[in-house]
């Protein structure tokens, strides 16, 4: 009898949405989306809270003080420790989500979703927390796949865990509601994680991101991730920067691929790091940086939006990410709760203003278009690392509201993603779904 290959997940559930009503899948479709947009609210609003109050005490009290000291290094241990927790209550919330997710999606792993939806909630709360550079984008995306499969579950699917749509539905929203950009929501699905193109998947993931950014906007408020003063536009004579930018994001985006695996393939093999002081170790590290260079620390540390003003010399700016891209290797590599993006577009953003300063040397740029040399490297970057240039570029539109800039930001995006193809380095998520597949995998879950 010869062997039939079992079909794909996402091949039977796109038959089976083929055969619903346009209502019921519009019902879905709204109910995940909306459900992930309040989700996703609460978990932004929870974060802004914590990190207000937590910045407000830094800055009123001498930092320098032994029992000041003293109570920042017990908060860091315990923060370690819940993060600690949240790894052995639910060893599939480690690292970002997304590898896990794309797994789910091709039915290779499964997942209990009500504990990785609260576990991931508070445990990247923590890791956040603890200024770890971790991001928020991928536990986002994990939180809406949970909740996808839990509304599957709710509207009486009792295999909604072998339904992608509701996965992939679940994950659009949540890259929605991360970063208020529904477009990159969309784009995310069918480029990065490479849902097959229908009108009905199409319907279902357009309304999901609809109705999730339609909460955080409309009932949150939320506004645009990155708001830049002005983003002047590249002059015809100024589009050599294009090239200039897609390359070096390229060749930056690589070398960061291959330090985050290799670093994380080190504390993998490592016996001298068992998990409890690999956990430790980016707390510890968070607690040092805070007193010699907070610069780098989430929460306390520079955003991209005030490197708008270039408010560092050119070597400083070097420095700093040069700090940032190791902290950041350190502490996703750690395996606690947190993603990749949001420190990837921060280090674009430092990268691009060491170009902006260099520039200023020789051939300066007008203060109005430093912004537009920033959105142009963080869109490069993402590319070059994620490998997903319609994604980035989106994201980076969306992020800013520039669409006027949309055709030098998505030529930088490809010359990025090709460059990195070019020096022959691996996709990030690709590379860290095989790391989970070399693990054995996630654990199956009921």
């Amino acid at each position: 009898m010869p062997f039939r290959a079992p079909i794909p997940p996402t091949l039977r559930d796109l038959q089976a949405l083929r055969n619903l009503s346009v209502r019921r899948v519009a019902a879905q479709a709204v109910l995940t989306g909306g459900v992930t947009g309040a989700v996703i609210g609460l978990f932004r609003a929870a974060y802004d809270l914590i990190n207000e109050r937590a910045t407000a005490l830094l800055r009123a009290y001498d930092l320098h003080d032994p029992l000041v000291m003293g109570l920042i290094g017990a908060g860091l241990v315990l923060l370690a420790g819940l993060a600690l927790l949240a790894l052995r209550l639910e060893p599939l919330v480690g690292g970002s989500g997304i590898p896990q997710v794309e797994l789910m999606v091709r039915g290779q792993a499964r997942m209990c979703w009500w504990r990785v939806l609260l576990t991931k909630f508070w445990g990247t709360l923590v890791s956040l927390t603890g200024g770890l550079s971790v991001g928020r984008e991928g536990p986002c995306i994990m939180m809406g796949a949970a909740v996808g499969e839990g509304v599957g579950r709710l509207w009486r699917e009792s295999d909604a865990r072998h339904m992608p749509r509701y996965l992939v539905g679940g994950a659009v929203a949540g890259m929605t509601a991360a970063f208020g950009a529904p477009l990159a929501g969309m784009c995310f699905a069918f480029e990065e994680m490479k849902t097959i193109l229908s009108v009905p998947l199409l319907l279902f993931t357009g309304l999901c991101a609809l109705s999730s950014w339609y909460v955080i906007e409309g009932l949150f408020g939320f506004g645009l991730v990155f708001p830049f003063h002005s983003l002047a536009a590249l002059r015809w004579d100024q589009w050599w920067l294009i090239p200039t930018l897609g390359l070096s994001m390229g060749a930056l985006g690589a070398l960061y691929n291959v330090a985050l695996l290799r670093l994380t393939r080190f504390e993998d093999r490592c016996r001298l790091l068992p998990r409890p002081l690999r956990v430790l170790l980016p707390f510890a590290c968070a607690g040092a940086l805070l007193y010699v260079y907070p610069q780098v620390l989430v929460g306390v540390g520079l955003s991209a939006t005030a490197l708008e003003a270039l408010p560092l010399p050119l070597d400083a700016l070097l420095l700093l990410l040069a700090v940032k891209m190791a902290f950041s290797c350190l502490s996703f590599a750690s395996g606690v709760s947190g993603g990749l993006l949001m420190p990837l577009l921060l280090m674009g953003s430092l990268a691009g203003a060491c170009a902006a300063a260099a520039l200023n040397l020789a051939l300066p740029i007008p203060p109005a278009q430093t912004a537009t040399v920033l959105t142009l490297a963080m869109s490069g970057l993402f590319a070059a690392s994620v490998r997903a240039p319609l994604t980035g570029a989106a994201l980076l539109l969306e992020m800013t509201g520039a669409f006027h800039n949309a055709p030098v930001v998505v030529l930088t995006a490809y010359i990025a993603a090709f460059t990195a193809n070019a020096l022959h380095v691996e996709p990030v998520y690709d590379s860290l779904r095989r790391r989970c597949l070399d693990l054995a995998g996630p654990p199956a879950m009921s």
